[in-house]
């Protein structure tokens, strides 16, 4: 069952029920799983890679390609904990949406899934459909990186490319899904797949033993790892298995910060927009309203990076052996700007995600 948490209505799932409610909001799954009472924490099969965490997920292993459990290292340099999502089959962390909402998909018998991306959601999602014997088309911007283009088109899916704002992606896509000529597997959308990415948070907690750090900061766009870590966070709570949640921290681009501007954390009016940080270029999320909440109950924060910073961190992280895109490079500068503003204590305990490799340009 999806349900609406706009307005409240409910729809059955299936491989016909909407992409949206009536109302316009998105829709989440009625029920949230969780392990058993009596089912301890510390007897998890890795080898099952996001499966592992089976309570949690309620969703068939339909599509996988052994996605998970990627590492976290020390980065001293940072006075910090990395988790490399950038090590992902495609990539980077959209693989663990795009495992869960792909094997959704198959579980309804769908036979075509279409997409809207920047480039790295579109990959995730037209491997992933490859994998699983199902067609895809992904609306990309014209102006998208050549690498993850030419990534996309080498599944066999079909790519179309949208002159226009990354609006007008999302726009067209939208336009062929009431069409009928597919349903829609999106990222910002699609409520498996932010049952996909909480995953990020069940793995951190157990690869540190079932204590969360004081903070997390993530690329903030249209929230699918931040609001994700949330979700995950607080499943492992209700279920006992964890103690509390950590502050969750944004970094978001100047010239398409909403969740910053909401929370009046205004960049400087001459800030140039910092359009190298692509996959973070989202002036109107689709769950806003839950990533503003989820910034409430944890005492979170969202900041807004320019490019300069962004150059900075994206040629130090290369330094340190970290080869990331630059959209990876807004959480560390943003993870500076927040111990500068005394947002974070020194001695406060940090994980910063990578998001995405640097190999895809």
């Amino acid at each position: 069952m999806l349900t609406c948490g706009d307005c409240g209505r409910e729809y059955a799932d299936g491989a016909d029920a909407p992409w949206r409610c009536e109302c316009g909001g998105p829709l989440d799954y009625a029920d949230r799983p969780l392990p058993d009472a009596d089912t301890p924490p510390d007897h998890l099969d890795r080898d099952r890679g996001l499966w592992a965490f089976e309570p949690f997920l309620d969703t068939e292993r339909a599509v996988t390609l052994g996605e998970g459990w990627t590492p976290v290292v020390d980065a001293p340099a940072w006075d910090a904990a990395f988790k490399l999502e950038s090590v992902f089959p495609t990539g980077s962390f959209k693989d663990r949406g795009a495992a869960l909402t792909i094997s959704r998909a198959a579980g309804l018998g769908v036979d075509r899934v279409l997409e809207d991306s920047s480039g790295n959601a579109g990959l995730a999602i037209a491997t992933y459909a490859a994998r699983a014997g199902v067609d895809a088309e992904i609306y990309v911007p014209a102006e998208a990186k050549p690498g993850k283009l030419r990534a996309i088109e080498r599944t066999g899916a079909d790519v179309v490319r949208v002159e226009g704002t990354r609006g007008d992606v999302t726009d067209a896509c939208v336009e062929a899904v009431e069409r009928g000529e597919g349903w829609y597997a999106s990222h910002a959308w699609n409520p498996a797949f932010f049952r996909g990415t909480a995953t990020f948070a069940l793995e951190l907690a157990a690869q540190r033993g079932w204590e969360v750090p004081d903070a997390v900061v993530t690329p903030l766009g249209h929230g699918t790892l931040f609001l994700g870590a949330y979700r995950g966070f607080r499943a492992l709570r209700e279920a006992g298995w964890t103690d509390g949640m950590p502050r969750l921290l944004g970094a978001q681009a100047t010239g398409a910060a909403p969740v910053a501007d909401a929370l009046g954390r205004d960049a400087p009016d001459n800030a140039p927009s910092n359009t190298a940080a692509d996959g973070i270029q989202i002036r109107e999320p689709a769950r806003l309203d839950r990533i503003l909440a989820a910034v409430e109950e944890t005492d979170g924060d969202a900041v807004a990076v320019g490019p300069e910073a962004t150059e900075r961190e994206h040629d130090r992280l290369a330094r340190a052996g970290f080869h990331v895109e630059p959209t990876c490079a807004t959480a560390t500068a943003a993870l500076a700007d927040y111990r500068e503003r005394g947002v974070l204590a020194p001695d406060d305990d940090v994980v910063v995600a990578l998001t995405g490799t640097g190999l895809k340009g």
